[in-house]
């Protein structure tokens, strides 16, 4: 593993945090899963956005 960094966080953070921790799992692996999910998240957005009109595209032909 890299270098280790801290992150500092209020205790409010720091116990919803831990309720999502499961049993043997890294703090490193949480956030890493948690990062996962928020950018699935933000796909799937976009996905929607695009599928209804809400999003400005442009076409290939343009870029």
């Amino acid at each position: 593993m890299p270098a280790t960094k801290r992150i500092p966080v209020s205790e409010k953070t720091w116990k919803e945090l831990g309720k999502k921790k499961e049993p043997g799992q890294t703090w490193d692996e949480l956030l890493e899963q948690l990062h996962t999910k928020a950018m699935k998240n933000q796909v799937a957005s976009k996905a929607r956005e695009a599928k209804d009109g809400d999003l400005e595209t442009v076409s290939l032909d343009d870029v």
